[in-house]
């Protein structure tokens, strides 16, 4: 048995020491642990202008222009404010000019960049800020937009009520992005408010106060003169003249005179005020004629049955006014008679100084009639009550005056108080009596009656001295007697 073979050792090359660097020994530098700066950016020029175009500044941030950014967007703010507050077309005009000239800077800018270029991601980000701002403020442009056309439109059908409903959806975005668009509603608005304020005057004016009506005109005439208000203020107009005519007659007819004869303002409202108080006059007149024949205001009563039957001849209420005239004329004709009568007390006063007719009273034929029995009416109140009347139903007033003596009835003597005789005469009792028709006020009767009675009494009294003449002391017989023939007793 053999063992394995020896091992053999291989051979090995000599050790040789390295060879030194040529560039020397490493060391780690000035700038070991340094981030590289990035490196630099490459604009897509239609990127930024479309960033740019959203007024918010994206153009200049993918430029890496980040002072023009905030720029970019305190002067949006400030014109987007700016519109707000003033809501005028030159705003929006500096808006637009903003946004071109934003939009053609940053083009600009990039386009002087030497490593400008299209670059599809910028593009995509440019788009996915802009097209919603934009689309943003195009749809709330056009819902102002829609909103102004229902505000115009309600303004032209005169709907006030419509015109306030519409405008009352503008939001503040809307004033923020379409501000002249919704301030043309508030002026919409502002001018109802102004018609419902001229409304409430209108109305005072139907309770009487003529300076609330005048004002309310005043109010109507100055929305009027501002262009595009016409049917608005028609409407009100009509609102208000639809009320008449009023539960009061007379108050109707005050406030048909002054929109004939006095309204304020162009012809567009003192037209349609005249064919108003036409329509309502004639029986407004009636019916206040009406009222003051039931409160016995005559005179009253007759200057509006005339009026209507002055102006309105063709009225079909004339025939009802002519009767209206002539009953209101009785009843001032009867208080002037009563009046007349109230006030006399002599043949000189009242009714026997001035006699008046009543064309109603029944007419005076000689015979039988009844009378009104006035003046010195000391014997003609013993006369019977069938003889008398009052002065609606009476055909004469009988005019008396004071007795006088009259025609001698016999002598008497008589022994005074010292035993001596003398001679005392007996005269009847003479009284002028005037008669009047009363339907006409003309003189009928002319007379003087004497009224006998008794004479020579067996006693006679007397004071101081004897008379020499002394009156018959009348009986109601006698003085029916005497006063029977006047009245055809």
């Amino acid at each position: 048995m053999t063992g394995p073979p020896p091992r053999e050792e291989p051979d090995r090359p000599p050790f040789l020491p390295p060879e030194p660097d040529p560039a020397g020994p490493w060391g780690p530098g000035p700038d070991h642990g340094r981030v590289a700066p990035r490196e630099p950016r490459r604009p897509d020029p239609l990127a930024v202008a479309v960033g740019n175009a959203s007024l918010l500044g994206a153009g200049y941030l993918i430029l890496g222009r980040r002072g023009l950014f905030w720029a970019a967007a305190v002067v949006t703010v400030s014109l987007l404010w700016l519109t707000y507050a003033t809501a005028e077309t030159w705003c929006e005009l500096l808006v637009v000019l903003w946004w071109a000239t934003a939009v053609g800077h940053g083009w600009w800018l990039a386009r002087r960049h030497p490593a400008a270029g299209p670059r599809r991601g910028q593009r995509l980000l440019a788009l996915a800020l802009t097209v919603p701002v934009l689309a943003a403020a195009g749809w709330v442009r056009f819902d102002a937009h829609g909103l102004e056309d229902d505000v115009a439109g309600a303004r032209a059908d005169g709907d006030c009520g419509a015109a306030v409903a519409a405008q009352d959806g503008v939001a503040f975005r809307h004033r923020l992005v379409a501000g002249p668009l919704a301030a043309r509603g508030d002026a919409v608005v502002e001018a109802c408010e102004r018609l419902d304020t001229a409304g409430g005057y209108l109305a005072g004016g139907l309770t009487g106060d003529l300076d609330s009506l005048e004002t309310g005109f005043r109010r109507l005439g100055a929305v009027l003169g501002e262009a595009g208000n016409e049917r608005t203020v028609r409407a009100a107009l009509d609102r208000f003249l639809v009320r008449l005519p009023t539960d009061d007659g007379c108050l109707t007819v005050t406030v048909a005179d002054w929109l004939r004869e006095r309204a304020p303002g162009p012809g567009d409202l003192t037209g349609p005020a005249s064919a108003a108080a036409a329509r309502v006059a004639p029986q407004a007149l009636m019916d206040c004629a009406d009222d003051f024949m039931f409160t016995e205001d005559w005179p009253g009563a007759r200057e509006r049955y005339q009026r209507l039957l002055d102006e309105y001849p063709d009225d079909i209420r004339a025939d009802a006014a002519r009767k209206g005239v002539g009953k209101a004329g009785l009843a001032i004709e009867l208080d002037r008679i009563t009046e007349l009568v109230a006030a006399t007390d002599s043949m000189g006063s009242g009714y026997c100084r001035k006699p008046a007719k009543y064309s109603r009273a029944p007419a005076y034929r000689k015979g039988r009639t009844s009378a009104v029995f006035v003046g010195d009416t000391e014997y003609t109140d013993k006369l019977p009550e069938e003889w008398r009347t009052d002065t609606a139903h009476a055909s004469l007033v009988v005019c008396t005056g004071e007795a006088k003596a009259g025609d001698v009835v016999e002598t008497c003597q008589y022994e005074d108080h010292d035993g001596n005789i003398g001679s005392v005469r007996f005269n009847k009792l003479a009284v002028r009596v005037k008669g009047y028709a009363l339907r006409t006020g003309k003189l009928v009767v002319d007379r003087t009656v004497q009224l006998g009675g008794e004479s020579c009494p067996g006693v006679l009294r007397y004071f101081d001295a004897l008379p020499s003449r002394m009156a018959v002391t009348p009986s109601d017989g006698d003085v029916r007697a005497a006063f029977g023939p006047v009245v055809g007793r």
